[in-house]
């Protein structure tokens, strides 16, 4: 009995074993490789598939989904002969896992090999400063070349990307040193352009100061102006409607003549022609009252002697004028 138990123990196993390699479950976004004997037979997509035990036997299971692979920093010489180090990305996809196990040994490897040739060639034409500022012209030619090599791979290369590209340290403080003096440069420009602007804004302002301190002047002498005539026409209306006689004229002539004579740089006057008449009415007024100053009346056209008329000061006049030095 116990060898029975044994020999159905075994074939237990044995069945076991064989719904096991039987029934194959592959994921989602996966496929699998079946050979026979060693020959490709057929690709297992995702789900419940069958496959003959011991006769059939699965070679390589594929992940059919966009990998990313990163490269490390290749050494890469420009066309003015400069190093400069490169790091890449590339973003691929298996389209076809039979070709992707039998076309290439190693996929991955031969893609990053692809990518360091691809790469020399291109940065090779290339001098230093269209390398920094050339990344998306790199990116598609190196994607162009890579799709069309791959592609007999089952191999679909979706994007490429550099990550970094580092000159050599002695070309990144020549270029740090460019930028601070490109900075400087654009530094000193806007202040000198603000201060060019401020300039201007304060002269114009100080002129339209100018204009309007000056208009405001204008203004003010206009209409002190017009108010002196103002007054003058008042008062000649005002003597006009009050009738003065030829005594109330000399009366106000008399009253002037202090003033004209006030200060201490007033050492010639002129005595207006027409205050003799005037002078005369006055006379012929006052010797209606009686005598003046002792019995003598007031002649305005004495000699002068006496003290009272105008000849006497016009030859005073005179003589002041003769006393003055000519002037040059």
């Amino acid at each position: 009995m116990q060898p029975i138990i044994i020999v159905l123990i075994i074939l237990v196993v044995l069945v076991f074993i064989a719904l096991v390699k039987t029934i194959q479950v592959i994921p989602q976004a996966s496929a699998a490789i079946v050979e026979r004997f060693g020959r490709y037979t057929r690709t297992l997509n995702a789900g419940l598939n069958i496959v003959v035990p011991f006769i059939d036997s699965i070679r390589n299971r594929i992940d059919l989904r966009e990998q990313v692979v990163p490269f490390p920093p290749q050494p890469v010489i420009t066309q003015d002969n400069l190093v400069v180090n490169i790091d890449t990305v590339i973003y691929y996809q298996v389209t076809d896992a039979r070709a992707a196990t039998y076309e290439v040994a190693s996929y991955i490897q031969a893609i990053e090999q692809l990518t360091v040739t691809t790469l020399r060639n291109i940065i090779g034409g290339m001098d230093l400063e269209r390398t920094l500022t050339s990344r998306e012209e790199i990116n598609a030619a190196l994607r162009g070349v890579l799709d069309e090599a791959t592609g007999k791979w089952g191999i679909r290369v979706n994007r490429v990307e550099l990550k970094a590209i580092e000159p050599p340290t002695s070309i990144q403080d020549s270029m740090e040193k460019q930028m601070r003096a490109d900075r400087d440069k654009r530094a000193a420009i806007l202040q000198a352009e603000g201060v060019r602007q401020s300039e201007i804004l304060r002269a114009e302002g100080e002129k339209q100061s100018s204009i309007l301190r000056a208009e405001g002047e204008a203004k003010a002498a206009a209409l002190k102006a017009e108010g002196e005539a103002q007054a003058i026409r008042t008062v000649f209306e005002s003597i006009h409607a009050g009738d003065a006689d030829q005594k109330l004229l000399a009366y106000q002539y008399l009253q002037m003549l202090p003033k004209i004579a006030e200060g201490d740089a007033n050492k010639l006057w002129i005595v207006p022609s027409e205050i003799g008449d005037a002078l005369k009415g006055l006379s012929g007024a006052m010797g209606n009252f009686g005598p003046l100053g002792g019995g003598s009346g007031f002649n305005p056209q004495g000699s002068g002697k006496d003290g009272g008329g105008i000849p006497a000061a016009r030859d005073k006049d005179s003589a002041e004028r003769r006393e003055q030095p000519p002037i040059d």
